[in-house]
């Protein structure tokens, strides 16, 4: 009877921030887009218009000697701002949403996996972008470079997402909690994912790097999604046993380490929000 009891209050503590993360997913939409005539129409055209804008800049003026640039390009840039977005808006999740803390209680951890969730979306929205580049360059191949064809290799990008999203989720715990008591870690991220942006090869080739660069960029996660996307996407090639070892790793060890330190410190929220 007690067993009974306890699966029916989990199940009923699913159900319940089940329904919150759909609300705050669909108030974080209704927010982000209201009195904007274009509305979720943007989530396809901010990628393609930087797109258009850094293609110009780096083929011409850097001549980086990369096949459909564009399309190299739009991949690693919208990879790379699903996880920035999400972590950002994770970060402040919690202080954000202090006033709903204060008055009800709720599962916190909700915050910080909502706003990830709501970057998941508009990832997949965004998809449309890279499908357009995608054929675009079916439709008027570029001279001398190999033509692209998709292949069953797409399959692979749900477990890339599910990789990505952990590791955004990880990352949103950590920052969520750590901003709570040091609000300098708001800014010092702003600073470090600008780093970060240089630091992984989303607008220039790896090759482009000294040696020992490259090989620290082994440890860098982004580079491990980025180039997961473009291999299945682009390339058609099966993803490695060590690359999804790879991206697995970093998304586990982010998860239970971001998980470790916002339970920990979650009880005391409410004394600093």
């Amino acid at each position: 009877m007690r067993e009974a009891t306890s699966q029916d209050r989990a199940q009923n503590n699913w159900r319940h921030d089940s329904f919150v993360l759909r609300s705050l997913v669909s108030k974080d939409f209704k927010l982000r887009y209201r009195r904007s005539i274009l509305g979720v129409a943007w989530s396809v055209l901010n990628p393609l218009l930087m797109m258009v804008v850094l293609t110009a800049v780096f083929s011409y003026m850097f001549r980086f000697n990369i096949a459909h640039y564009p399309l190299y390009f739009i991949l690693g840039q919208i990879m790379f701002n699903f996880i920035n977005a999400g972590t950002s808006g994770g970060m402040t999740s919690i202080l954000d949403s202090s006033a709903l803390i204060k008055k009800i209680r709720i599962n916190k951890s909700v915050f910080p996996v909502e706003k990830v969730i709501f970057e998941l979306v508009n990832f997949a929205i965004s998809l449309i972008a890279v499908a357009l580049v995608f054929i675009y360059f079916l439709v008027f191949p570029t001279p001398g470079e190999p033509p692209l064809i998709l292949t069953w290799n797409i399959v692979w990008l749900p477990l890339l997402l599910v990789y990505a999203t952990l590791f955004g989720v990880g990352l949103s715990f950590l920052l969520s909690a750590l901003a709570v008591f040091f609000r300098d870690v708001i800014h010092l991220w702003g600073i470090f994912t600008l780093a970060w942006t240089y630091a992984t090869p989303l607008f220039y080739p790896i090759e482009q790097l000294a040696p020992w660069m490259q090989q620290l960029m082994m440890f860098n996660p982004m580079y491990h999604y980025v180039t997961y996307f473009r291999d299945i996407v682009m390339w058609g090639v099966t993803p490695s046993l060590k690359l999804n070892f790879g991206c697995l790793a970093f998304a586990l060890i982010t998860l239970g380490v971001g998980y470790l330190v916002f339970r920990l410190k979650q009880r005391k929220f409410i004394l600093y929000v």
